[in-house]
């Protein structure tokens, strides 16, 4: 029933190896564009107003906001079209970071982006239902919360089905999104034309009166006030870097057609939403956001007879607005779980956060990112204005260090590189762009909540240090315990063929990737109960996770390291006269296919013993058991259930 429960939520398992698979779950640019680009898109809907309304009433500035944001939105993108060409494999700025930068900066890159990823989560979220509740009752209010934590939910659970399903289910949404934006905006200034010619002139005159009467300095503090506050628009557009490896071959010029159609879909969004408020003389309404007020001025004198269209239109068009930005959120499911995997396959978080689920997406990392939204919200309140400087700050720390390191890269191999002035350029003028909103924001808004974000930020980056050692510190341990079995690593292969007794006393051990855990089982076993078992049976599962599924070398240098190491394990038994079998697979998930597999060793030799490995430690801590020991003990029970025998043997680190 619980099977059948989890087949109806997220979908039936799929086969790793299958070539089809491959094909089916990789997106093209029109579908990477929905599922990728909804980020950076919907952060029109919060974006321009945020820096619209920083200008206060100076806001006839707002024109050379609608020009430097479509201006940053290219610089940015075609910076990242540079990551993607540099890093064909994914991986955006945290490996730019970590590549070009050093490891401790991609830590610090990717704690940044991760943190920025849970935050589209929650913006989007909040976002989307402050546009709901744009035209309901102001007593509904108080049900935001909750309306944006079930979101989640819904989202996380889509996503668990897999990245094309979830984005297939928001496609409508999406849809229905550009083309009334496009319209009212396009509609917006065509019915106002006129006004268009007058938007510079009058930016000049008030930026002449505002230096004459505050000083120029004033201005541009202004005016970098207003732009900062407005970085919440360029979010996002780092998402097709970071998922190169999810889109459909070529990967590349899939990815950069995607980076173009994205950049040119917000610049026209983010201006155009500027502009029609300028044009409009739009004002802010308590209880609505100013794209909902800007639509009913637009639309308030369309009319059918006695019908209001605006009336009508308007609900519309903020609820698909409210729709993209679930889209945009789904878009941190997508994102998100992947910077989560290539830190924990660089040991920087638990590496169970690498690992596929039967559906082939990274489960841990996207149930990882709805407890981490989840908690955001209702820490936040779910704010969108809060939420908006803990989101910009954190996102231009990795714009930041993405395009530091490409600088570096450029300069550094200018005598290699075809072009190099060109991308040296642009990746400057990116940088600057971002560094310097990056220190108005943080500068602007230190204290009303700024300064939450550094902390949140350098907490994770602690946490990574912590488990970056913990792994160091096993390894260097394990190292050095498996050097008392350096002499079991060379014993030749006997010619002798071993005579098999399958009734006979089986031991069958459960061994991991290292050798030495194996054979310091098998010794045990010899000293415990000597001369019992005449069959020796090894059960081990390759794990196909996230990087060795996009991978192929890894995935065949994980193959070679299994079969060398049952190789020796056979040797080892065969020169003391017993007989020895492995019984080898590799999936997803390694309980179930161990399970499948002692189910086999279990027919096949009915007077079976299983068992298995616990590392010991001289101080232990809940961190260790969550890093290691959980497959053993999960195993001795689902044996246990079906009436086997599974002892648990210690190894000392």
């Amino acid at each position: 029933m619980l099977r059948r429960i989890a087949n109806f939520l997220i979908g039936k398992a799929r086969d790793p190896f299958d070539k089809e698979t491959r094909q089916h779950i990789s997106l093209v640019a029109f579908l990477a564009w929905i599922g990728l680009g909804a980020d950076g898109i919907s952060s029109s809907c919060y974006g321009p107003e945020e820096a619209f309304l920083a200008l206060g009433i100076h806001q006839d500035l707002a024109i050379y906001l609608a020009i430097a944001t479509a201006f940053t939105v290219f610089i940015i993108s075609y910076a990242y079209t540079q990551v993607i060409e540099l890093f064909p494999k994914g991986g955006g700025g945290y490996r730019v970071a970590t590549r070009l930068l050093g490891k401790n900066a991609g830590l610090i890159s990717g704690s940044a982006l991760l943190i920025d990823y849970v935050l589209t989560i929650a913006i989007s979220v909040a976002s989307g239902i402050d546009a709901i509740f744009s035209f309901l009752p102001i007593e509904w209010q108080v049900a935001k919360l909750w309306i944006a934590i079930f979101f989640v939910g819904v989202l996380a659970i889509l996503n668990l089905r897999g990245m094309k399903e979830s984005i297939k289910f928001l496609m409508p949404i999406f849809l229905g999104f550009i083309i009334t934006h496009f319209f009212l905006i396009l509609y917006g200034i065509i019915a106002h034309h006129s006004g268009v010619s007058d938007l510079i002139p009058k930016a000049v005159k008030e930026t002449s009166e505002l230096s004459s009467s505050a000083g120029l300095v004033f201005v541009i503090s202004l005016f970098l006030k207003a732009f900062s506050m407005g970085g919440g628009t360029y979010t996002g557009l780092e998402a097709v870097s970071n998922n190169v490896h999810s889109l459909a071959e070529p990967r590349v010029k899939t990815a950069k057609m995607t980076m173009f159609i994205v950049a040119v879909s917000l610049a026209f969004m983010a201006a155009g939403i500027i502009m029609i408020y300028l044009l409009w003389d739009v004002v802010k309404i308590e209880g609505q956001t100013l794209n909902a007020s800007v639509f009913y001025t637009i639309t308030e004198n369309w009319r059918i007879g006695n019908f209001e269209v605006g009336a009508a239109v308007v609900p519309i068009v903020l609820a698909l607005e409210a729709g993209l930005l679930i889209v945009a959120a789904n878009s941190g499911f997508l994102a998100g779980p992947s910077v989560v995997a290539n830190m924990a396959s660089d040991e920087w978080m638990p590496k169970s956060f690498s690992s596929l689920s039967s559906r082939l997406v990274v489960k841990n990392g996207i149930l990882f990112m709805a407890i981490a939204a989840v908690i955001t919200l209702i820490i936040t309140k779910g704010s969108v204005h809060v939420l908006v400087v803990l989101y910009s700050i954190n996102v231009f720390i990795t714009f930041s260090m993405s395009l530091l390191g490409l600088m570096i890269y450029w300069f550094r191999n200018r005598r290699r590189k075809l072009h190099w002035r060109k991308k040296l350029i642009v990746a400057s003028v990116g940088f600057v762009l971002c560094f310097a909103i990056l220190m108005v924001t943080i500068f602007e808004k230190f204290y009303e909540g700024g300064w939450v974000t550094l902390i949140i930020t350098s907490i994770f980056v602690a946490a990574g240090w912590g488990i970056k050692r913990m792994y160091n510190n096993f390894k260097m341990r394990l190292a050095l315990t498996e050097m008392q079995f350096f002499d079991y690593e060379n014993i030749a292969p006997t010619l002798e063929e071993i005579a098999i007794d399958k009734s006979a006393p089986t031991a069958a051990i459960i061994v991991d990737q290292t050798f030495g855990s194996g054979m310091n089982c098998l010794l045990q076993i010899k000293k415990t109960f000597p001369g019992i078992f005449q069959n020796f049976i090894f059960v081990t599962v390759g794990e196909l996770d996230s990087n060795t599924f996009r991978e192929e070398k890894r995935w065949r240098d994980m193959r070679r390291k299994t079969k060398t190491s049952l190789r020796k394990y056979r040797n080892y038994c065969n020169a003391n006269g017993r007989f020895a079998k492995a019984y080898v697979g590799y999936g997803t998930d390694i309980v179930e296919k161990l399970t499948q597999l002692t189910d086999r060793v279990s027919k096949d030799y009915p007077n079976v013993v299983f068992f298995g490995t616990k590392f010991i430690f001289d101080n232990e801590n809940i961190f260790t058991q969550i890093l290691y020991n959980h497959v053993p003990y999960i195993m001795q029970r689902r044996l246990h259930v079906r009436g086997q025998n599974m002892v648990i043997l210690p190894m000392k680190i």
